[in-house]
């Protein structure tokens, strides 16, 4: 039998689950402070800064001269994923093993940043350009922990460089259009639990196979790679009066194809080489339907309806065209089914304004899974997100303005996680558990007037 057969398998099949949960399951609706404040309801039909452009570039007619906003949203999860592993294989007696695999706090705390610009024209045209991100997470635990091999490592960055224009019609109508040029780059790996040393020292496993297993630690699969790709948004808005206003926008899905490199003992072998291979990630479209009503001199509501287009993740699949393939010769390895369906954000907002300095803001908002129970994995330890914001704007100067943000997200209703696959034969691996945890956003935004 092939050096580390059993566990390899087990680790090649178990860890592709961890490196879908930063590109497929979590999209980042942080664009900007001022928008985290009121849970970004209706933020394609409001022009409070240069930051709307990230929305609907349409939005961008409604800034006068020109104007910058920059700030960060800290995000701060703690998601735990809870569960047992269950092995059962004729290499180790009739007994399952059961490992508790807990994961606890999977998710790293991180930073979005963000940057804007606008320039009014003339009466009819204004150019922007936004620098943020709307996709991106960062997981890791300790690479003996019992869970290593789902993933001890796994991240993806993208930042998204827009260049925007908008045209007004006439009073009424405001259309605009942009490029979404993204540069994403994803690190993915898996190492061996402590809890080998048990199935090395396990009297039913061969001695010709236990001394060829690896040590707790070792790295068992990694990738890494990086892509620049483009994309295209759009959105109009119509004021339909003084007091209403509705915004649409539509942003395209970006492919790209993380390019880099395999490398870890289920791929080379142990021989300690690097294959060339790519990842292709397909960032998916999303839209927005919002709408913005001025109920009072003082008082506004507002209401948005997302849609992103999760359906484009059937699964995940990595390709190696090079002369030097992975172990077994493969030309590409399908790395995890994942069965994902699109999904919908509903989200409600209102805005106070105090005084000539002071502005508070509140919104509420559900953030529906992209996930059915029976398709639920590791992958995405997902479920509903209810969301609660508050926030407030401080006019320090005519030119000058700071908006701090706050906004609480709990996971909605059960997330349980049930999974089993046969492995080459060789053995049946079964996880059983269930995704529990909430998310805190606290942010800033720094807007000034030219």
């Amino acid at each position: 039998m092939k050096k580390t057969v059993l566990t390899l398998a087990i680790s090649a099949i178990v860890f592709g689950a961890t490196t879908q949960v930063n590109a497929a399951g979590f999209q980042l609706a942080e664009s900007s402070a001022t928008g985290l404040g009121r849970a970004f309801a209706g933020e394609a039909a409001i022009a409070d800064n240069a930051s709307t452009q990230a929305r609907n570039p349409a939005m961008l007619s409604y800034l006068e001269g020109r104007q910058l906003s920059a700030g960060g949203i800290y995000v701060m999860p703690d998601i735990d994923v809870l569960g047992d592993v269950s092995i059962e294989s004729s290499l180790l007696g009739s007994d399952a093993i059961v490992i508790d695999a807990n994961a606890i706090d999977v998710a790293d705390d991180a930073l979005v940043p963000n940057f804007y610009y606008s320039n009014q024209l003339n009466d009819q045209w204004t150019w922007g350009l936004a620098v943020n991100s709307n996709y991106g997470l960062a997981t890791e635990i300790d690479s003996t922990s019992a869970a290593a091999i789902f993933g001890n490592h796994t991240s993806i960055t993208t930042v998204e460089f827009n260049p925007n224009i908008a045209y007004r019609i006439d009073d009424e109508f405001t259309v605009g259009a942009g490029l979404r040029i993204v540069y994403g780059e994803g690190e993915i790996s898996a190492t061996t639990p402590s809890w080998i040393d048990a199935i090395k020292a396990n009297p039913n496993v061969p001695a010709n196979i236990a001394e060829q297993l690896p040590a707790a630690g070792t790295e068992l699969k990694s990738m890494e790679g990086d892509d620049i790709s483009y994309g295209w948004k759009a959105g109009a808005s119509w004021q339909i009066n003084k007091h209403h206003r509705i915004g649409l926008a539509y942003h395209s899905g970006v492919e790209l194809e993380l390019d880099g490199s395999a490398a870890g003992v289920s791929y080379d072998g142990g021989q300690d080489v690097e294959i060339d291979g790519y990842l292709p990630i397909e960032i998916p479209a999303f839209a927005e339907l919002a709408s913005y009503h001025q109920l009072t001199d003082n008082w506004a509501m507002h209401g948005s309806v997302n849609w992103t287009e999760w359906s484009v993740f059937d699964q995940l699949v990595a390709y190696f065209p090079g002369d030097v393939k992975p172990t077994g010769d493969l030309e590409s390895d399908v790395v995890k089914e994942e069965n994902f369906k699109d999904n919908w954000r509903y989200s409600i907002g209102s805005t106070y304004t105090v005084n000539d300095q002071w502005t508070l803001r509140a919104g509420v908002a559900l953030d529906k899974t992209a996930v059915d129970d029976e398709h639920r994995t590791t992958t995405i330890p997902d479920s509903d997100r209810l969301w609660f914001s508050m926030g407030t704007g401080y006019q320090v100067s005519k030119n000058l303005n700071i908006d701090l943000a706050v906004t609480y997200i709990r996971m909605h209703g059960d997330a349980p996680i049930t999974e089993t696959q046969d492995l080459l034969g060789l053995a049946s691996v079964g996880y059983t558990g269930e995704a529990t945890g909430h998310v805190w956003l606290a942010g800033l935004q720094v807007s000034y007037k030219m």
